[in-house]
């Protein structure tokens, strides 16, 4: 009997290393199944997961309390399982090389309480050959184990899209690899439990490791295209929104569409892949570009947002500009590497104070993370711009007459006589709507209803 088989008949258990975004939909997927144990090294999230709390939103509360996972803290409890999955992040540093500080941790973690016959399987994106010559070092030195012998590892890359209800784990063809023929057929058995679109089988792991990357980098690079043709046309005062849509009925054209590419993947992945080709003497041309571009939106935004104040004859030093929305994608708590902390920065450059709003945000995150403590909507009110950098479902029942109060001294929710009055066409509301500075990033309000409604108003 394989170690598969023991796993299947509950003889053996499986371990998630690392309950992110990432590893707690895939610890609870598999739990439906077979015996898990779900590892973090972060005591306050585990006491969440056990008091029934999601803090990601994945899968939501009611899926947590009733979850067989086995929610621990003590590392020693990897020492039961026998198959271990590593969902750590793998984040760029400042200077945009790899920073593998967490899967490094993780793999020491994992190798102090590895015990023979184990499989590890990678989950996080890295660049070709990590798995192999960064980790399965790192394994043997902790463990005191032959690699090859006593453990074996295979790398099955990450799909999961945070925030996403459609594409998920289990409606995701799963890209799997091992070091060997016998440990990549139990790979794929054991993926095979909860993916219910099957796995793909990778002819080595360092297939598997480059295909991931190159994912987001493709995407990555799309956008940029994007983005650039969205500052192409907005200097010929044509609306890209527009374009697209009519280049989008030719059959093979690409949908994709401007905005801040941020997050943990896309904005990051790209300089995996560029880092190890770097090392292997290529310097990227099309890659490196392409985050360029996407890297200078947020201060793209920034500066739009200013041009359009000046227009409406506004005083920039000292103005106040609400911004909706601060994490990476809309519908989704993570604040990681989001590019909306970049428009903040510019436009704090020019003195303008930021108020944001966000009520899908991780609140504590978002303070560790930038010092940024978000307002409420009823805070909102006598503002000379208005941001709608992410579109979360909650800002799109907003109209925009909500929107006009928001200029008001009275706000946006305090006075609710207001707030009807702003609604109401018969009655208009004394603020002077050619002051109205309406940036709608990724077009959440019609255009020509904005401009007839007399806003100044400009998207991507």
């Amino acid at each position: 009997m394989n170690l598969y088989e023991r796993i299947v008949n509950h003889e053996e258990k499986i371990s998630l290393v690392g309950l992110g975004y990432v590893g707690m939909p895939i610890a609870v997927a598999f739990a439906k199944k077979i015996n898990v144990i779900g590892f973090d090294i972060h005591k306050e999230k585990i006491e969440l997961y056990k008091s029934g709390i999601d803090p990601t939103k994945e899968v939501g509360d009611e899926v947590i309390k009733n979850t067989t996972v086995d929610f621990t803290s003590n590392e020693s409890r990897l020492r039961e399982a026998k198959f271990h999955i590593v969902a750590v992040p793998t984040p760029v540093r400042e200077d945009r090389t790899p920073d593998l500080t967490p899967v490094k941790s993780a793999s020491r973690t994992l190798g102090r309480n590895l015990t023979k016959g184990s499989i590890v399987v990678f989950e996080s994106t890295v660049y070709p050959g990590v798995t192999e010559e960064v980790c399965v070092p790192i394994l043997e030195k902790e463990s005191g184990l032959t690699y090859g012998k006593d453990f074996k590892v295979g790398y099955s890359p990450e799909r999961i899209n945070p925030g996403d209800k459609e594409h998920r784990l289990e409606t995701i063809i799963k890209v799997v690899s091992g070091m060997d023929e016998e440990t990549l057929d139990i790979v794929a058995k054991v993926y095979e439990l909860v993916v219910d679109v099957g796995v793909y089988k990778a002819e080595s792991i360092k297939v598997a490791e480059a295909a991931k990357v190159i994912e987001n980098a493709q995407r990555d690079i799309n956008i940029a295209f994007m983005n650039e043709l969205s500052i192409i046309f907005n200097k010929m005062d044509i609306d890209t929104k527009a374009v697209l849509e009519a280049a989008g009925t030719k059959w093979n054209f690409l949908k994709f569409h401007p905005g801040l590419v941020g997050g943990h993947c896309i904005g990051v992945d790209p300089y995996y892949l560029t880092y190890k080709a770097e090392q292997m003497g290529y310097y990227s041309q099309i890659i490196l570009s392409g985050r360029k571009i996407n890297d200078d939106m947020g201060k793209y935004v920034a500066e739009s947002t200013v041009k359009q104040m000046i227009k409406a004859n506004k005083q920039i030093n000292g103005a106040k500009v609400a911004i909706f929305g601060v994490t990476f994608k809309e519908n989704c708590p993570d604040v990681r590497n989001t590019k909306v902390v970049d428009v903040i920065k510019e436009l704090e450059e020019y003195g303008i104070e930021v108020k944001v709003v966000d009520p899908v945000a991780d609140k504590e995150d978002l303070w560790y993370e930038y010092r940024i403590n978000p307002c409420t909507f009823d805070e909102i009110k006598e503002v000379d711009a208005v941001i709608f950098a992410v579109p979360h479902d909650e800002f799109k029942t907003l109209t925009l007459g909500d929107v006009k109060v928001m200029f008001e001294p009275t706000g946006y929710i305090n006075d609710e006589v207001m707030k009807e009055i702003a609604a109401t066409s018969e009655i208009e509301v004394q603020v002077n709507r050619e002051n109205c500075v309406l940036m709608d990033i990724k077009g959440i309000f019609d255009r020509k209803e904005a401009e007839q409604k007399g806003f100044k108003y400009w998207r991507l």
